[in-house]
């Protein structure tokens, strides 16, 4: 079976009439059969659109014999005119009043803006208008009335009750597409008509707007390369709010390699096999496995919009990004339309992709909200917005969230928020890729020492106001913009440095200005740090030792590597931690006069390990049993046991500070001589004590 139509298989002329009674034969023949039943009705569908739907309809009454009242402010030979002065919305108003008050027989009156006359005030309650059209709506039953309203405008709820029988119409259905397309206009789009392909690109359009694009399309017959055309098409889709990304997966995103796997296989390569199928029925079955809803999580600044850009580029999806915050409002019910005029815009641009940011913001787990309540409402209108999605719109909603546990469960069930894509910080090979692209794009020239050291550089906490997080895609970003800016001032043309990645890391840090006396004592301390751990067979390896204070927070620190195992920790290695961290002290005690306060944190750290080894661990399972001796509401202990508990705490701590004092004594002539090297260096790395080590 293939899904290319012939050109004979398609109209030679088509109007926008008969455009409308070709895409919505279902929509239009249910309003027709609830008017027959003298059931009001209310048409959703966008301005441009609603006098050719009300003209089919009018059509189909008319073999009926059933007549139309028209009511748009303007002068009617069946009614009395306005008051003179008066505006439209108020001449609309003195229409439905006469025909409230007056005989209609059995004509259906039509509310073109119907939206216009009943919008509220924009502040939770009801305009003037509103206030005098809804009594006049329900005054008389005998009225059977066929209203219009633009989705982009609410309706009072008292309003909308009018009317039992609703119908929505945004877009077109794929089925119909064949009859929407002229023979003429299917040879700019190459040899043999593939309405599966195009839809892609028009599925939010309505039918009169999509026979204007149609109609416009310009280039010669027959092309081997239909792209311009379907660009030609696809811009004229947009909205406002919405824009085409151009975020290459590979090129404009480094590292990540699981991720992009995953988004392949997951979204990617499964829209890609669909597109290469000609049996329907296939590609119906594919399109409901294709997840619409994506969370994707992770700290801040690594790429998590980014991403949903790069998906959104590779489906040729229009983005449409939404601040979560933003979207609240203070007034009633103005939140839920916000997020009904979002995916109407996405509706109207698909295929596109609705990033709303800080999806936590308004999706939290119900019943944890602070505010105002509107939340709970907000949530519920976006699965039901989520549900309302036809199988056919490549509609996606992305939400980020550096908060994954705190987003309400129902959103997270299949058939909503169902696939979670975690975005974590880039690992070493993944901070050397993300510098790749942007030394390729700022032209920084980095030399491979350069990317070594960066990479390394990069594996500590954030330095500066940002500290205490881990570098992410965002502050290697501003890290190589750094660069590129000294270079720029700075005229350089020279490859760029080691030397240049440290000067743009701690150009701007307000780094401590240490005496020569507090210089002894904290490379004192630091190599005591430095000697236990290489000593200690468990201890993780060495990476870099500095003084410099170039960690926010910290005067000196020892970084080490990443064990070679990562995820299974025994109970040498704990000890081992615990040796090392009582170093610092132990180096003071054995080489100064005094002993500073410095050891504060490493002491707390130590006193936590030893206790989780005795209380959790059942390290000390000699003395106490084999248990959880944990404290707490949930596992009480005897005071007795809290005291034995304490005891095994303190022994612990106390076998490993004579161990690492032991080792400090014994290595005294390497622990003098790596201290008097870091004062002079000020920073080391693994290569540069190296020889000291014997």
């Amino acid at each position: 079976m293939t899904r290319l139509l012939a050109e004979t298989d398609l109209p030679v002329e088509l109007s926008p009439f008969q455009a409308v009674d070709a895409a919505y034969p279902s929509e239009l023949a249910r309003c027709y059969e609830a008017l027959r039943r003298r059931l009001p009705v209310l048409i959703e569908c966008e301005k441009e659109l609603a006098p050719y739907v009300y003209r089919s309809i009018r059509d189909r009454l008319k073999v009926d014999g059933t007549r139309c009242l028209y009511l748009d402010g303007r002068a009617s030979a069946d009614l009395p005119p306005p008051p003179p002065g008066v505006g439209l919305v108020m001449a609309m108003i003195h229409q439905i009043r006469e025909v409230v008050r007056g005989a209609v027989g059995e004509r259906i009156v039509v509310l073109p803006h119907l939206d216009i006359i009943g919008i509220g005030a924009g502040s939770g309650g009801l305009g003037a208008e509103a206030r005098e059209l809804i009594p006049l709506l329900y005054e008389n039953p005998e009225v059977l009335w066929l209203g219009f309203k633009d989705p982009a405008f609410p309706l009072p709820k008292p309003i909308e009750n009018l009317f039992p029988h609703r119908e929505s119409i945004v877009g077109i259905p794929r089925d119909r597409l064949r009859f929407l397309i002229t023979q003429r206009e299917a040879r700019k789009l190459g040899r043999g008509f593939d309405p599966y392909e195009l839809y892609k690109h028009v599925s939010g359009v309505n039918a009169v707007r999509l026979r204007r694009l149609l109609a416009s399309l310009t280039g010669e017959d027959f092309p081997t390369d239909p792209t311009p055309a379907i660009t030609q098409l696809r811009t004229a889709t947009l909205t406002n709010d919405v824009e085409l990304p151009n975020v290459d997966l590979e090129r404009d995103i480094g590292g990540y390699g699981p991720v992009k796997d995953r988004l392949r296989a997951e979204i990617l390569s499964i829209l890609a096999a669909k597109d290469k199928l000609s049996d329907p029925a296939a590609i119906e079955r594919i399109e409901s496995l294709i997840p619409r809803g994506m969370i994707f999580w992770g700290p801040p600044g690594t790429g998590k919009t980014l991403f949903a850009k790069a998906m959104a580029t590779g489906l040729g999806a229009a983005v449409q990004i939404v601040s979560g915050p933003e979207l609240k409002s203070k007034w009633v019910g103005e939140s839920e339309e916000n997020l009904r005029a979002v995916f109407m815009r996405a509706r109207q641009s698909a295929p596109s992709v609705i990033i709303f940011d800080e999806l936590d913001s308004f999706a939290a787990a119900r019943g944890t909200y602070q505010g105002s309540g509107v939340e709970h409402s907000m949530v519920n209108q976006l699965l039901t917005e989520m549900d309302g999605f036809r199988r056919e719109e490549l509609v996606f909603v992305v939400g980020t969230t550096n908060f994954v546990e705190s987003l309400d469960k129902a959103l997270l069930r299949p058939g909503r928020f169902e696939f979670a894509l975690h975005i974590p910080y880039p690992n070493a090979e993944d901070r050397r890729e993300i510098l790749r692209v942007h030394d390729k794009r700022l032209a920084l020239e980095m030399t491979e020492p350069a990317f070594d050291y960066a990479v390394k550089r990069t594996d500590e906490l954030v330095p500066g106001p940002s500290g205490g997080t881990h570098y992410s895609g965002d502050h290697l970003q501003a890290l190589c913009r750094q660069l590129a800016r000294t270079r720029l001032r700075e005229n350089l043309s020279a490859p760029t440095t080691p030397a240049d990645i440290d000067q743009a890391i701690e150009r701007y840090i307000d780094m401590p200005k240490l005496t020569s006396a507090e210089e002894v004592v904290v490379a004192t301390h630091e190599a005591g740090h430095a000697v236990c751990s290489l000593f200690c067979k468990h201890a993780a390896p060495i990476d870099r030792i500095s003084i410099r204070g170039d960690i926010g927070g910290a005067l000196g620190y020892v970084r080490y590597s990443d064990r070679a195992h990562r995820y299974v920790v025994t109970y040498a290695q704990l000890r081992d931690t615990i040796c090392t961290l009582f170093g610092g002290r132990e180096a003071e005690v054995l080489l100064l006069d005094d002993v500073s306060i410095g050891a504060s944190s490493d002491i707390e750290n130590a006193s936590e390990i030893a206790r989780a080894l005795v209380e959790r661990y059942g390290e000390a399972g000699t003395e106490l049993g084999i248990g959880r001796w944990a404290h707490d509401e949930n596992v009480p202990v005897s005071e007795h046991a809290r005291s034995r508990i304490d005891q095994a705490v303190g022994k612990i701590l106390e076998q490993e500070r004579t161990r690492a004092r032991d080792i400090l004594t014994k290595q005294r002539a390497l622990l003098v001589s790596l201290r008097d090297l870091l004062i002079e260096r000020k920073v080391l790395d693994r290569a540069s004590f190296a020889h000291l080590v014997t």
